[in-house]
């Protein structure tokens, strides 16, 4: 009788105490339009992170994690309406995938207390969390891109890049425009002559610039491109013979999708990156295993282990790591958006976080603190090689010109917060 009554005792707490919530991650994705060769690795990989975490782990802390994927295309404006018809789902963070979203949302989630993390694109002052309290683009953001491909362009010349010609070929958008100062203020640090190539979406048209370049004879080019703009280029640069080895992309310009169509021609091709490249880490047998093999990945399971699948499983288990963080500062498993910002703003990643995690050397190691939101800023370049159609880390995660991209930084920042009457502090 006690054993029973125990039971139902028990049974009446367990009843009245409140169920604990998902962690919900909306997936702000583009599987759809011009950019979707793109858009659909990245999404898989940040699905099946997450699904990998529930069924492996039981979620986050015992949590289960639900995400809500919502169809943007790559529109601005349907980049808004999805943020709004899933912020009431108990969102905790937002990952744009998109510098033209990003710069829209980023008033509006501020407002709403909930994070953004604009993961090497989005607004680069955002780095200034005195200023951009919500938002977060560790480990590297589009200044430092802009630097590392300057730097390693130095290093690669004893250090001496002045009287070379360098052209930059950018998407003509917001994000396309976002390293131009930066290029322009190193080109008077460095003596390189800078000249500029807009390229309107979705990048079909491009006969013209590579006509330029072939009569201008650039030392080197520069790429900011998305979708079919990056194929289309360097197709074009393969007609008109450009050396493929002195030709470097974004890291929104160096996946698999981006040379393939060129065939032999593109080797030699380089692409900058924030994360490391291949499938040969621990944690992609744990995917195979619980979530390929089990019927459970969110496409066909082909794009494991490619440049844009790693990207996106790389920016979930920052947002899971987030969430861990969060959960450890405030004492609660059950976090809110406000609270996954806080973890967001303490979070630190080190090299035996990332072991334990089964990524060895995937990213940088770097704390994120209230001054910044951006990491530390540290960029690689990888190249592609058409004979075994892989993509090969041919330097290490390096220092970027922080004296240039600070000021920038500073300036930019300011102006933002006087324009929008923004008091700089941290909460």
């Amino acid at each position: 009788m006690k054993t029973k009554l125990t039971t139902l005792v028990l049974g009446a707490i367990m009843a009245a105490a409140p169920a604990m919530a998902d962690l919900v991650f909306p997936s702000l994705s583009y599987r759809t339009g011009p950019y979707a060769a793109g858009g659909i690795p990245f999404a898989d990989g940040y699905a099946d992170y997450f699904t990998l975490l529930n069924e492996r782990d039981g979620g986050i802390n015992g949590v289960p994690i639900r995400m809500i994927e919502c169809e943007t295309g790559y529109n601005t404006q349907k980049g808004v309406e999805c943020y709004e018809a899933t912020k009431g789902e108990g969102a905790l963070v937002y990952q744009p995938l998109s510098t033209g979203i990003t710069y829209q949302l980023i008033p509006k989630a501020t407002a709403d207390d909930i994070p953004i993390h604009s993961m090497g694109y989005g607004r680069t002052s955002a780095a200034n969390g005195k200023v951009f309290s919500h938002v977060f683009n560790y480990p590297g953001n589009y200044w430092n891109g802009a630097s590392g491909a300057i730097n390693y362009l130095l290093e690669t010349n004893d250090g001496d890049i002045k009287g070379k010609k360098i052209a930059l070929v950018y998407h003509n958008s917001a994000y396309g425009k976002e390293p131009i100062r930066t290029l322009e203020e190193l080109s008077k640090k460095h003596g390189f002559e800078l000249s500029l190539l807009p390229v309107d979406h979705p990048g079909q048209e491009q006969k013209s610039q590579w006509l330029q370049i072939r009569r201008e004879k650039p030392d080197n080019v520069l790429m900011w491109g998305w979708g079919v703009m990056n194929q289309v280029a360097i197709q074009e640069a393969a007609n008109i013979r450009f050396p493929m080895e002195n030709f470097i992309g974004i890291w929104w310009s160096g996946a698999e999708h981006d040379v393939l169509p060129a065939g032999e021609k593109a080797n030699g091709y380089k692409a900058l990156t924030f994360h490391n490249v291949g499938r040969d880490f621990p944690v992609f047998d744990d995917i195979q295993k619980h979530v390929v093999d089990a019927g459970k990945a969110a496409g066909a399971g082909d794009q494991v282990g490619n440049v844009l699948y790693n990207r996106g499983m790389y920016a979930a288990m920052l947002a899971a790591e987030a969430v861990k963080t969060a959960q450890d500062l405030h004492g609660t498993k059950d976090i809110t958006a406000g609270q996954m910002r806080d973890g967001m703003e303490a979070l630190s990643m080190d090299e035996a976080k990332m072991t334990a995690l089964g990524m060895p050397n995937f990213g940088p190691a770097f704390n994120v603190s209230c001054e910044n939101h951006g990491g530390p800023g540290l960029v690689g370049v990888t190249q592609w090689d058409a004979s075994s159609q892989t993509w090969s880390m041919i330097s290490d995660y390096k220092p970027t010109d922080t004296d240039v991209i600070g000021g920038l930084i500073a300036e930019d920042s300011s102006a933002y917060a006087a324009e929008n009457n923004i008091a700089e502090s941290c909460m």
